[in-house]
């Protein structure tokens, strides 16, 4: 049997991660670019929010994550929904990148083979994360914006 979610939290010494949600631990920091672990389980997850630089996130275990990501420049839209995963055949990517200005949000899913009740990520920022380069989303401008991911959106802000 594999590691709980509390199991996973305490070998890698996760702590909750304000605002945004789930759990996290910085393992990387310099000048030049930033990584985590993040943890997320059913019934949290990564509340929509957007940086200023662009973010790699990386699947590393457990069940797969879901992103929703939107992006408006000026009138144009776009929207896009990434599964992170081990499972290829089914369209899962080991590896998102999530391009600067993009509001992106995250949730654990049931996987094919069975749920473990938790998913492991990283993410990787160059330059580094700083406070100053996040922005988290506003309900009410993200749904009159995007009304077609209205049911996302209501899930994945707080």
């Amino acid at each position: 049997m594999g590691l709980s979610a509390e199991q996973v939290i305490d070998q890698l010494r996760l702590q909750p991660l304000p605002d945004e949600g789930g759990m996290w631990a910085q393992t990387y920091l310099d000048e030049h670019c930033s990584a985590i672990y993040f943890l997320i389980r059913p019934g949290d997850f990564s509340a929509l929010h957007s940086l200023s630089v662009t973010e790699l996130w990386h699947f590393y275990a457990g069940d797969p994550v879901r992103m929703l990501l939107l992006r408006q420049t000026g009138d144009a839209k776009s929207s896009s929904v990434a599964v992170l995963g081990p499972l290829l055949e089914l369209g899962q990517r080991p590896c998102v990148v999530v391009p600067a200005g993009t509001m992106m949000g995250a949730e654990t899913v049931s996987s094919s083979s069975g749920q473990v009740g938790w998913s492991l990520i990283g993410t990787t920022m160059a330059p580094p994360f700083y406070d100053a380069r996040f922005s988290l989303g506003e309900r009410s401008a993200l749904i009159s914006a995007f009304p077609e991911h209205g049911d996302d959106i209501l899930r994945l802000t707080r």
